[in-house]
């Protein structure tokens, strides 16, 4: 299924979030390039207030998740053969740099090498992320699934603590929500994050079987695990 897309200003819940495209804030902002920054003339008649902006950009987030829900419905894969694709394939079978270590949320170190044999998904996401959101959801079942072979981390490239915390209870998130924030070392290491969500899959040889950028299905992702099961 097609995502929807709206006109302006109005963003799609299910593409991916450019890293530069929001603000600290979460304020959503196209990219431009320089050139069109400097011809462009200043915007003319009025603006909507934040607030309005806000309850706009959330209305059409709630109906872009509902047609996600709907029976049928599958949100648009961002795939090798998209943009993106070369920094993605380039580091496809290729040993992964298991060798970081990251705080999780509670302080915790974690070592991607303590994972070893096992099937990884790493999931680079951000709070303000909306097809993060959406997401996240089939990455709980999947991991409740396939617990015994699949171990998911959640890398928050641009959250602290006090952000993860109340979100992993909110989205009932049960797997290790790391803290990713000015680690640009670990998101390059694995071919970096120009989009979100971006998600690799390290195989039981240790070596990165696939690599997306943008959301992807429940259905997708499973078929990704079992070929490595």
């Amino acid at each position: 299924m097609e995502s929807d897309k709206t006109s302006g200003d109005d963003f799609d819940a299910t593409e991916p979030m450019l890293r530069g495209s929001v603000s600290a804030d979460g304020t959503a902002a196209l990219d431009a390039s320089s050139d069109d920054v400097e011809s462009a003339p200043p915007p003319e008649g009025p603006r909507l207030s934040r607030g309005g902006a806000w309850l706009a950009m959330g209305a059409v987030a709630v109906a872009l998740l509902l047609i996600y829900l709907a029976p049928g419905a599958a949100p648009p894969a961002v795939d090798g053969d998209d943009i993106g694709h070369e920094a993605d394939a380039a580091v496809v079978g290729s040993r992964a740099p298991m060798h970081f270590t990251l705080k999780d949320m509670n302080g915790v170190e974690v070592k991607l090498s303590s994972f070893k044999g096992k099937i990884v998904m790493l999931n680079f996401w951000a709070t303000w992320c909306p097809p993060c959101k959406v997401e996240i959801p089939d990455l709980v079942q999947l991991q409740k699934q396939y617990g015994e072979h699949l171990v998911i981390l959640g890398v928050s490239i641009d959250d602290t603590p006090e952000q993860l915390k109340p979100f992993a209870a909110e989205y009932h998130v049960n797997y290790p929500l790391l803290v990713g924030k000015g680690r640009d070392d670990v998101t390059e290491a694995f071919g970096g994050t120009w989009a979100l969500p971006s998600t690799a899959i390290i195989g039981r040889d240790g070596k990165i079987a696939r690599k997306h950028t943008g959301i992807r299905t429940k259905e997708q992702f499973e078929s990704d695990i079992k070929a490595l099961l």
